[in-house]
Protein backbone atom coordinates (compact mmCIF):
# COMPACT_ATOMS: atom_id res chain seq x y z
CA UNK A 1 0.00 0.00 0.00
CA UNK A 2 1.21 3.63 -0.65
CA UNK A 3 0.08 6.97 1.29
CA UNK A 4 0.56 10.70 0.64
CA UNK A 5 1.74 12.85 2.90
CA UNK A 6 2.85 12.76 6.49
CA UNK A 7 -0.28 14.88 8.02
CA UNK A 8 2.00 15.35 11.15
CA UNK A 9 4.94 17.20 9.47
CA UNK A 10 2.37 20.25 8.59
CA UNK A 11 2.59 20.81 12.82
CA UNK A 12 6.25 21.53 11.54
CA UNK A 13 7.34 24.26 13.18
CA UNK A 14 9.56 27.30 10.95
CA UNK A 15 11.82 27.23 13.99
CA UNK A 16 15.05 25.44 13.02
CA UNK A 17 16.47 24.68 16.59
CA UNK A 18 12.96 22.26 17.00
CA UNK A 19 12.91 21.15 13.46
CA UNK A 20 15.08 18.25 14.69
CA UNK A 21 12.13 16.81 16.66
CA UNK A 22 9.69 16.52 14.43
CA UNK A 23 9.72 12.92 12.78
CA UNK A 24 11.81 9.89 14.23
CA UNK A 25 13.88 9.99 10.93
CA UNK A 26 15.18 13.41 11.54
CA UNK A 27 17.34 12.84 14.91
CA UNK A 28 17.64 9.02 14.17
CA UNK A 29 19.38 9.26 11.10
CA UNK A 30 22.04 12.14 12.47
CA UNK A 31 22.93 9.52 15.45
CA UNK A 32 23.21 6.76 12.78
CA UNK A 33 25.45 8.38 10.49
CA UNK A 34 27.76 10.33 12.98
CA UNK A 35 27.89 6.73 15.35
CA UNK A 36 28.73 4.92 12.63
CA UNK A 37 32.12 7.30 11.77
CA UNK A 38 32.77 7.48 15.64
CA UNK A 39 32.20 3.30 16.28
CA UNK A 40 34.42 2.12 13.37
CA UNK A 41 37.12 4.61 13.95
CA UNK A 42 37.27 3.28 17.78
CA UNK A 43 37.00 0.24 16.22
CA UNK A 44 39.91 0.78 14.06
CA UNK A 45 42.52 1.79 16.85
CA UNK A 46 41.48 -1.32 19.12
CA UNK A 47 41.59 -3.62 16.27
CA UNK A 48 45.29 -2.27 14.78
CA UNK A 49 46.51 -2.13 18.46
CA UNK A 50 46.99 2.12 18.98
CA UNK A 51 44.48 2.00 21.32
CA UNK A 52 42.72 0.23 24.79
CA UNK A 53 39.11 -0.51 24.42
CA UNK A 54 37.72 -0.60 27.78
CA UNK A 55 34.14 -0.85 27.99
CA UNK A 56 31.28 -2.65 29.87
CA UNK A 57 31.77 -5.29 26.78
CA UNK A 58 34.68 -6.74 25.37
CA UNK A 59 36.27 -5.30 22.31
CA UNK A 60 35.23 -7.77 19.75
CA UNK A 61 31.66 -7.78 21.44
CA UNK A 62 31.36 -3.94 21.58
CA UNK A 63 32.18 -4.13 18.25
CA UNK A 64 29.13 -6.54 17.18
CA UNK A 65 26.83 -5.15 19.58
CA UNK A 66 27.23 -1.44 18.87
CA UNK A 67 26.77 -1.93 15.20
CA UNK A 68 23.86 -3.68 15.26
CA UNK A 69 22.06 -2.71 18.53
CA UNK A 70 23.89 0.99 17.99
CA UNK A 71 24.02 2.25 14.64
CA UNK A 72 21.56 -0.35 13.11
CA UNK A 73 18.59 -0.11 15.50
CA UNK A 74 19.26 4.16 15.04
CA UNK A 75 18.54 3.65 11.57
CA UNK A 76 15.07 1.13 11.84
CA UNK A 77 14.28 3.63 14.51
CA UNK A 78 14.01 6.61 12.50
CA UNK A 79 12.66 4.85 9.57
CA UNK A 80 9.41 2.63 11.45
CA UNK A 81 8.58 6.51 13.40
CA UNK A 82 8.38 7.66 9.97
CA UNK A 83 6.54 5.15 7.97
CA UNK A 84 3.83 3.98 10.81
CA UNK A 85 2.00 7.28 10.65
CA UNK A 86 1.97 6.81 6.75
CA UNK A 87 1.13 2.96 7.05
CA UNK A 88 -1.84 4.36 9.88
CA UNK A 89 -2.43 7.81 9.90
CA UNK A 90 -1.99 7.98 13.54
CA UNK A 91 1.33 10.00 15.13
CA UNK A 92 4.45 8.68 16.50
CA UNK A 93 6.77 10.69 19.22
CA UNK A 94 7.47 14.29 18.57
CA UNK A 95 9.37 16.95 19.87
CA UNK A 96 10.15 16.04 23.66
CA UNK A 97 8.86 12.77 23.99
CA UNK A 98 11.11 12.26 20.30
CA UNK A 99 14.11 13.81 21.68
CA UNK A 100 13.99 11.81 25.37
CA UNK A 101 13.86 8.28 23.29
CA UNK A 102 16.88 9.75 21.27
CA UNK A 103 18.60 10.54 24.74
CA UNK A 104 18.10 6.68 25.68
CA UNK A 105 19.40 5.35 22.54
CA UNK A 106 22.70 7.81 23.65
CA UNK A 107 22.53 6.95 26.67
CA UNK A 108 23.10 3.08 25.74
CA UNK A 109 26.02 3.82 23.77
CA UNK A 110 27.94 6.20 26.11
CA UNK A 111 27.66 3.99 29.80
CA UNK A 112 29.71 1.16 28.65
CA UNK A 113 32.68 3.74 28.24
CA UNK A 114 32.38 3.94 32.02
CA UNK A 115 31.96 0.61 33.68
CA UNK A 116 34.01 1.86 36.44
CA UNK A 117 31.63 4.67 37.73
CA UNK A 118 28.47 3.07 36.52
CA UNK A 119 26.77 -0.48 37.95
CA UNK A 120 26.93 -2.93 35.37
CA UNK A 121 23.51 -3.53 35.97
CA UNK A 122 22.47 -0.06 35.85
CA UNK A 123 24.16 -0.49 32.02
CA UNK A 124 22.52 -3.11 30.90
CA UNK A 125 18.77 -1.76 31.83
CA UNK A 126 19.56 1.53 30.36
CA UNK A 127 20.76 -0.65 26.91
CA UNK A 128 18.03 -2.82 27.15
CA UNK A 129 15.42 -0.62 27.47
CA UNK A 130 15.36 1.23 24.25
CA UNK A 131 14.38 -1.38 21.72
CA UNK A 132 11.14 -2.55 24.14
CA UNK A 133 10.38 1.56 24.35
CA UNK A 134 10.76 2.07 20.70
CA UNK A 135 8.80 -1.38 20.09
CA UNK A 136 5.70 0.09 22.39
CA UNK A 137 5.54 3.23 21.01
CA UNK A 138 5.24 2.05 17.11
CA UNK A 139 2.74 -0.73 18.53
CA UNK A 140 0.10 2.07 20.04
CA UNK A 141 -0.98 3.14 16.60
CA UNK A 142 0.03 -0.09 14.95
CA UNK A 143 -2.41 -1.76 17.18
CA UNK A 144 -5.05 1.24 17.18
CA UNK A 145 -4.98 1.02 13.16
CA UNK A 146 -5.38 -2.94 13.74
CA UNK A 147 -2.72 -3.14 11.33
CA UNK A 148 -2.08 -7.02 11.27
CA UNK A 149 0.74 -6.53 8.13
CA UNK A 150 2.44 -4.52 10.48
CA UNK A 151 2.80 -6.62 13.15
CA UNK A 152 5.89 -8.33 11.58
CA UNK A 153 7.60 -5.55 12.79
CA UNK A 154 6.82 -5.41 16.16
CA UNK A 155 7.38 -9.30 16.83
CA UNK A 156 10.84 -8.90 15.35
CA UNK A 157 11.72 -5.81 17.17
CA UNK A 158 10.51 -7.82 20.30
CA UNK A 159 12.58 -10.54 19.57
CA UNK A 160 16.29 -8.42 19.05
CA UNK A 161 14.68 -7.12 22.52
CA UNK A 162 15.14 -10.58 23.49
CA UNK A 163 18.68 -11.20 21.87
CA UNK A 164 20.14 -7.48 23.68
CA UNK A 165 19.09 -9.34 26.93
CA UNK A 166 20.93 -12.27 26.49
CA UNK A 167 24.33 -10.50 25.69
CA UNK A 168 23.74 -8.38 28.77
CA UNK A 169 22.86 -11.52 30.80
CA UNK A 170 26.08 -13.17 30.00
CA UNK A 171 28.34 -9.80 30.27
CA UNK A 172 26.59 -10.08 34.06
CA UNK A 173 27.34 -13.63 34.64
CA UNK A 174 23.87 -14.69 34.65
CA UNK A 175 24.95 -17.16 31.90
CA UNK A 176 27.77 -18.29 29.35
CA UNK A 177 28.25 -18.71 25.78
CA UNK A 178 25.43 -17.51 24.31
CA UNK A 179 26.39 -13.37 23.78
CA UNK A 180 28.21 -14.80 20.42
CA UNK A 181 24.55 -16.77 19.49
CA UNK A 182 22.45 -14.24 20.38
CA UNK A 183 24.87 -11.64 18.04
CA UNK A 184 24.00 -14.19 15.12
CA UNK A 185 20.48 -13.85 15.89
CA UNK A 186 20.22 -10.43 15.95
CA UNK A 187 21.85 -10.36 12.38
CA UNK A 188 19.52 -12.59 11.03
CA UNK A 189 16.76 -10.99 12.35
CA UNK A 190 17.91 -7.63 10.94
CA UNK A 191 18.18 -9.84 7.51
CA UNK A 192 14.23 -10.49 7.41
CA UNK A 193 13.53 -6.84 8.67
CA UNK A 194 15.37 -5.16 5.85
CA UNK A 195 14.05 -7.71 3.34
CA UNK A 196 10.55 -7.15 4.24
CA UNK A 197 10.76 -3.34 4.22
CA UNK A 198 13.17 -3.68 0.84
CA UNK A 199 10.26 -5.62 -0.51
CA UNK A 200 8.18 -2.56 0.30
CA UNK A 201 10.04 0.22 -0.85
CA UNK A 202 13.00 -0.60 -3.57
CA UNK A 203 9.88 -1.51 -6.18
CA UNK A 204 7.79 1.27 -5.10
CA UNK A 205 10.61 3.73 -5.52
CA UNK A 206 11.76 2.79 -8.72
CA UNK A 207 7.55 2.70 -10.28
CA UNK A 208 7.72 6.45 -8.54
CA UNK A 209 11.17 7.72 -10.57
CA UNK A 210 10.93 5.34 -13.79
CA UNK A 211 7.25 6.45 -15.77
CA UNK A 212 6.52 2.76 -17.29
CA UNK A 213 7.90 0.69 -15.16
CA UNK A 214 6.10 -2.27 -13.08
CA UNK A 215 8.02 -4.41 -10.95
CA UNK A 216 7.31 -7.72 -11.22
CA UNK A 217 6.48 -9.32 -7.89
CA UNK A 218 5.70 -13.42 -7.73
CA UNK A 219 4.03 -14.78 -4.73
CA UNK A 220 5.16 -18.01 -5.06
CA UNK A 221 8.91 -16.69 -4.97
CA UNK A 222 7.73 -14.29 -1.75
CA UNK A 223 6.73 -17.25 0.02
CA UNK A 224 9.88 -19.80 -0.73
CA UNK A 225 12.10 -16.25 -0.03
CA UNK A 226 11.03 -15.61 3.43
CA UNK A 227 10.85 -19.51 4.42
CA UNK A 228 14.12 -20.23 3.18
CA UNK A 229 15.31 -16.92 5.39
CA UNK A 230 13.17 -18.16 8.56
CA UNK A 231 14.42 -21.64 8.17
CA UNK A 232 18.17 -20.93 7.77
CA UNK A 233 17.86 -18.63 10.62
CA UNK A 234 16.12 -21.47 12.75
CA UNK A 235 18.67 -24.01 11.39
CA UNK A 236 21.42 -21.61 12.27
CA UNK A 237 20.17 -21.42 15.99
CA UNK A 238 19.29 -24.65 16.80
CA UNK A 239 20.71 -27.47 14.63
CA UNK A 240 23.99 -26.04 12.53
CA UNK A 241 24.41 -29.00 10.61
CA UNK A 242 26.39 -27.39 7.42
CA UNK A 243 24.57 -29.66 4.59
CA UNK A 244 21.45 -28.34 5.89
CA UNK A 245 22.58 -24.68 6.08
CA UNK A 246 24.38 -24.84 2.72
CA UNK A 247 20.55 -26.57 1.40
CA UNK A 248 18.96 -23.64 2.74
CA UNK A 249 21.16 -21.40 2.00
CA UNK A 250 21.46 -21.85 -1.53
CA UNK A 251 17.70 -21.87 -1.47
CA UNK A 252 17.55 -18.80 0.22
CA UNK A 253 20.43 -17.24 -2.57
CA UNK A 254 18.11 -18.56 -5.65
CA UNK A 255 14.97 -17.30 -4.01
CA UNK A 256 16.10 -13.15 -3.19
CA UNK A 257 18.23 -13.11 -6.43
CA UNK A 258 14.92 -14.46 -8.17
CA UNK A 259 13.06 -11.90 -6.19
CA UNK A 260 15.58 -9.04 -6.93
CA UNK A 261 15.32 -9.89 -10.69
CA UNK A 262 11.66 -9.13 -10.76
CA UNK A 263 12.32 -5.34 -9.42
CA UNK A 264 15.37 -4.77 -11.85
CA UNK A 265 15.48 -2.85 -14.97
CA UNK A 266 18.56 -1.07 -16.82
CA UNK A 267 17.06 2.31 -16.18
CA UNK A 268 18.12 2.54 -11.82
CA UNK A 269 21.53 2.65 -13.07
CA UNK A 270 20.63 6.21 -14.61
CA UNK A 271 18.91 7.21 -10.84
CA UNK A 272 21.46 6.67 -7.89
CA UNK A 273 19.40 7.16 -5.58
CA UNK A 274 17.85 3.95 -7.05
CA UNK A 275 20.84 2.07 -7.61
CA UNK A 276 22.24 2.51 -3.70
CA UNK A 277 18.67 0.24 -3.05
CA UNK A 278 20.07 -2.33 -5.24
CA UNK A 279 23.25 -2.79 -4.80
CA UNK A 280 22.29 -2.86 -0.90
CA UNK A 281 19.54 -5.69 -1.69
CA UNK A 282 22.17 -7.58 -4.04
CA UNK A 283 24.82 -7.79 -0.98
CA UNK A 284 22.02 -9.62 1.02
CA UNK A 285 21.63 -11.93 -1.83
CA UNK A 286 25.80 -12.41 -2.05
CA UNK A 287 25.24 -13.06 1.69
CA UNK A 288 23.33 -16.31 1.43
CA UNK A 289 25.07 -17.53 -1.24
CA UNK A 290 28.56 -17.08 0.70
CA UNK A 291 27.04 -18.87 3.69
CA UNK A 292 26.55 -21.86 1.74
CA UNK A 293 29.74 -21.69 0.33
CA UNK A 294 31.05 -21.20 4.07
CA UNK A 295 29.04 -25.16 5.08
CA UNK A 296 31.63 -26.15 1.89
CA UNK A 297 34.93 -24.44 3.26
CA UNK A 298 35.24 -22.84 0.07
CA UNK A 299 34.88 -19.20 1.97
CA UNK A 300 35.17 -18.18 5.67
CA UNK A 301 31.96 -17.75 7.67
CA UNK A 302 33.09 -14.54 8.69
CA UNK A 303 32.84 -13.57 5.07
CA UNK A 304 29.08 -13.74 4.92
CA UNK A 305 28.57 -12.28 7.68
CA UNK A 306 30.02 -8.81 6.59
CA UNK A 307 28.54 -9.22 3.23
CA UNK A 308 25.39 -9.19 5.51
CA UNK A 309 26.77 -6.82 7.89
CA UNK A 310 29.10 -4.19 5.80
CA UNK A 311 27.01 -4.95 2.42
CA UNK A 312 23.34 -5.47 3.17
CA UNK A 313 22.69 -3.62 6.09
CA UNK A 314 25.33 -0.88 5.59
CA UNK A 315 24.32 0.11 2.01
CA UNK A 316 20.84 -0.89 2.14
CA UNK A 317 20.38 1.20 5.24
CA UNK A 318 22.51 4.36 3.75
CA UNK A 319 20.26 4.24 0.64
CA UNK A 320 17.51 4.14 2.56
CA UNK A 321 18.67 7.00 4.65
CA UNK A 322 18.93 9.10 1.73
CA UNK A 323 16.13 8.31 0.28
CA UNK A 324 13.74 8.73 2.82
CA UNK A 325 15.55 12.25 4.08
CA UNK A 326 15.20 13.88 1.27
CA UNK A 327 11.64 13.10 0.22
CA UNK A 328 10.52 13.92 4.25
CA UNK A 329 12.03 17.38 3.75
CA UNK A 330 10.82 18.08 0.84
CA UNK A 331 13.46 18.34 -1.38
CA UNK A 332 14.17 16.56 -4.83
CA UNK A 333 14.94 13.16 -5.70
CA UNK A 334 18.61 13.34 -7.16
CA UNK A 335 21.45 12.39 -5.32
CA UNK A 336 24.04 15.02 -5.32
CA UNK A 337 27.56 14.11 -6.91
CA UNK A 338 29.19 13.89 -3.23
CA UNK A 339 26.28 11.81 -2.11
CA UNK A 340 27.09 9.36 -5.08
CA UNK A 341 30.93 9.56 -4.57
CA UNK A 342 30.02 8.47 -0.69
CA UNK A 343 27.92 5.33 -2.59
CA UNK A 344 30.79 4.20 -4.04
CA UNK A 345 32.93 4.37 -1.53
CA UNK A 346 30.37 2.14 1.60
CA UNK A 347 30.40 0.08 -1.82
CA UNK A 348 34.12 -0.25 -1.79
CA UNK A 349 34.23 -1.08 1.60
CA UNK A 350 32.05 -4.01 1.57
CA UNK A 351 34.09 -4.80 -1.61
CA UNK A 352 37.38 -4.62 0.22
CA UNK A 353 35.67 -6.14 3.45
CA UNK A 354 34.07 -9.11 1.85
CA UNK A 355 35.52 -9.59 -1.56
CA UNK A 356 39.23 -8.78 -1.23
CA UNK A 357 40.24 -11.61 1.79
CA UNK A 358 39.04 -14.49 -0.88
CA UNK A 359 41.45 -13.24 -3.34
CA UNK A 360 44.10 -12.62 -1.13
CA UNK A 361 43.82 -14.40 2.59
CA UNK A 362 46.87 -12.51 3.56
CA UNK A 363 46.22 -8.71 3.16
CA UNK A 364 43.53 -10.15 6.20
CA UNK A 365 44.34 -6.67 8.54
CA UNK A 366 45.15 -4.13 5.43
CA UNK A 367 41.31 -4.80 4.22
CA UNK A 368 39.87 -4.69 7.21
CA UNK A 369 41.41 -1.06 8.15
CA UNK A 370 40.53 -0.10 4.50
CA UNK A 371 37.56 -1.15 4.68
CA UNK A 372 37.02 0.55 7.86
CA UNK A 373 38.27 4.02 6.50
CA UNK A 374 35.94 3.89 3.48
CA UNK A 375 33.23 3.33 5.80
CA UNK A 376 34.35 5.79 8.02
CA UNK A 377 34.71 8.21 4.66
CA UNK A 378 31.12 7.72 3.45
CA UNK A 379 29.32 8.06 6.43
CA UNK A 380 31.73 11.40 6.69
CA UNK A 381 29.99 12.55 3.47
CA UNK A 382 26.58 11.87 4.53
CA UNK A 383 27.19 13.36 7.49
CA UNK A 384 27.98 16.57 6.35
CA UNK A 385 25.75 16.46 3.36
CA UNK A 386 22.68 16.10 5.50
CA UNK A 387 23.05 17.45 8.77
CA UNK A 388 21.56 20.38 7.40
CA UNK A 389 18.84 19.21 6.03
CA UNK A 390 17.72 16.80 8.97
CA UNK A 391 17.96 19.67 11.66
CA UNK A 392 16.37 22.49 9.36
CA UNK A 393 12.97 22.74 8.08
CA UNK A 394 11.15 21.24 5.35
CA UNK A 395 12.43 23.17 2.06
CA UNK A 396 8.56 22.87 1.07
CA UNK A 397 5.86 22.28 3.31
CA UNK A 398 3.29 21.51 1.00
CA UNK A 399 4.85 19.08 -0.88
CA UNK A 400 4.84 15.73 1.23
CA UNK A 401 6.37 12.47 -0.01
CA UNK A 402 5.50 9.38 2.07
CA UNK A 403 6.91 6.07 2.35
CA UNK A 404 5.19 2.68 0.98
Amino acid sequence: MSTGGINIDRRQSNQAEIALLVLGFRPFFLLAASFAVVQVGIWLGFYVGRSNLATYYSGTLWHGHEMIFGYTTAVIAGFLLTAVPNWTGLSTPQGKPLAALATLWVAGRVLPFFPESSPHWFIAVVDIAFLPVLTGLLAIPVMQARQRRNFIFLLLLGTLAIANVVIHLEILGAISGAATTAIYLAINLIVVLIAIMGGRVIPFFAERALPGFSAKRWPAVEAVAFAGLILLTAAQLVYPDPMLIGMLGTLTFLSHALRLSGWYTHRIWKVPILWILYLGYGWLVLGFALTALAMLGAVSSLLALHAFTVGGIGVLTFGMMARVALGHTGRAMKAANPLVMAFVLLNLAAVTRVLLPIAFPTWHIYAISASGLLWMLAFSIFTYLYAPILWSPRADVQQQEGIR
